[in-house]
């Protein structure tokens, strides 16, 4: 019954780092006389960890799950897959393979943390080395499972790592209730705070204690302890490691790595499938168009919505940067075609390998989570300044006067345009319980038959997982 959870967990093969470009040992090779004996094996093991999770970003799972679900974005394209167009209309299945593929990517992503974390104390090498190799795993373990406990709602805990079909076949592989999964995520992320050490590490790529302290603000926001957030946030502010770039266009531009706003990224390269495809999925598929070297082809998968285009308030230099209207063609002219900007590599040769940084968490996230969090606490006028400084950065005057009820739609549409193809409009919507008015009113607007009920607030489990393990795994409801 456990079968694809053994292929799942135990065939996890050769991966390689973006900075290092180290080739691993398949795990399933690996055994106790062979690996994890020194410093050296568990950097090594801790490469691959970050490899495995950087599938989240550059198979575009997230911009799929939280983009394209939402009010943000649409499919363009004239020939969409299944699985985008259920995306696309909030009709998912658990067939769905974006769903499948997050599912497992985050579960790869916990069991190679597994490893590490369970391992590396038996070892004997530099402490401090080993703190800080134990507090990023756990880092990336919560990260995993903070993504999947915000898609699924219940989801297995696994904390052992398997070697052998038996071990797999005698664990608990049973879904957990969400409660419990968030136990493990401040676990993990309290711990990893004081394993890491104070100073930022200057590779973003890398989690540092500072890093770890704004997950941690994002996750007691979501969970509403807004006095927790408030604190954790506050650290992050008050230490000044970070602050907002004068130029938002440098965030989503070539060389936009290790920026002084960039608080965790996953950095790109070209060859080597080690690049982005991006620059496919955001821009139109006209053959026709001169905005890439030799004239070529985008996808149009996934375009900004009219109503995204609208949302810009006027003079908000963030529009032109992060969207377009109309296409340049070969000939000299323009077409109407409405694509995104963001994370496009236009210097690429080719357009599935593009080498734009994604920024997974920045500073401007910090700064409104904090004044959304200063609202929710009754301190709408020590929240302002907050926000006022991310609209400060666009040419934008500053809100002033704000009810409680008025800051909480600023902030929400502030996170719209500001966050864009970034990953984050629906796991907002969802987390203030707004998913539901504002997707359905969109779907109204447009004359559309969808809509979002209650159960679709969760995506369906994998049908794969339900099926080989319908004791342990049930479907959630509605699906």
């Amino acid at each position: 019954m456990k079968k694809n959870l053994i292929v799942f967990l135990l065939l996890l093969v050769t991966a390689t780092s973006c900075k290092d470009f180290l080739a691993l040992t398949p795990e399933y090779q690996i055994s106790d006389q062979t690996f994890y004996k020194n410093q050296n094996d568990f950097e090594t093991a801790l490469t691959g960890v970050y490899s495995t999770f950087r599938g989240l970003f550059n198979t575009s799972n997230v911009v799929y799950l939280a983009d394209l679900t939402t009010d943000n974005t649409e499919i363009q394209w004239s020939s969409p897959s299944v699985n985008e167009m259920q995306l696309d209309q909030n009709a998912v299945v658990s067939t769905n393979s974006n769903i499948q593929g997050a599912w497992s990517t985050c579960l790869y992503t916990i069991s190679r943390s597994n490893a590490i974390i369970n391992r590396i104390d038996g070892v004997n090498f530099d402490q401090a080395t080993k703190d800080r190799i134990k507090g990023e795993a756990k880092f990336l373990r919560a990260y995993s499972y903070f993504y999947l406990v915000r898609l699924f709602g219940n989801v297995p805990l696994i904390s052992q790592e398997f070697s052998s079909p038996a071990e797999v076949a005698a664990a608990d592989l049973a879904l957990k209730p969400a409660a419990q999964v968030y136990e493990v995520i401040l676990a993990d992320l309290t711990s990893a705070e004081t394993l890491l050490p104070a100073t930022l590490n200057s590779d973003r790529t890398k989690a540092s204690r500072p890093t770890v302290k704004a997950l941690l603000g994002k996750v007691y926001l979501t969970l509403k302890n807004y006095d927790l957030a408030a604190t954790k946030l506050k650290e992050v502010i008050d230490a000044k490691t970070y602050s907002l770039v004068p130029d938002y266009r440098t965030l989503f531009t070539n060389g936009n790595n290790n920026l002084t706003e960039s608080i965790f990224e996953i950095e790109y390269v070209a060859g080597r499938s080690m690049g982005n495809n991006y620059s496919a999925l955001f821009t139109p598929a006209i053959t026709s168009m001169a905005i890439f070297p030799g004239n070529l082809q985008g996808s149009g998968r996934i375009v900004p919505t009219l109503d995204l285009l609208r949302a810009y308030e006027t003079g908000d230099a963030r529009k032109a940067i992060s969207v377009n209207d109309s296409v340049l063609l070969i000939n000299g002219r323009k077409s109407y075609s409405r694509y995104g900007l963001k994370f496009v590599d236009f210097k690429a040769i080719d357009l599935s390998d593009g080498t734009i940084t994604f920024t997974v968490l920045r500073h401007a996230d910090v700064l409104l989570m904090y004044a959304e969090v200063l609202n929710e606490q009754g301190k709408t006028a020590e929240a302002l300044p907050f926000i006022n400084q991310v609209r400060t950065r666009v040419k934008l005057p500053d809100l002033t006067g704000l009810t409680q009820a008025g800051l909480r739609t600023a902030i929400e549409k502030e996170r719209r345009v500001e966050f864009l193809f970034e990953g984050q409009r629906w796991f907002d919507l969802v987390r203030t319980g707004r998913a539901q008015t504002v997707l359905n009113a969109h779907y109204a607007s447009l004359n559309l038959s969808f809509k979002v009920d209650d159960f679709e607030l969760l995506f369906p489990i994998p049908q794969n997982e339900v099926d080989l393990n319908p004791t342990l795994i049930k479907q959630n409801p509605g699906y």
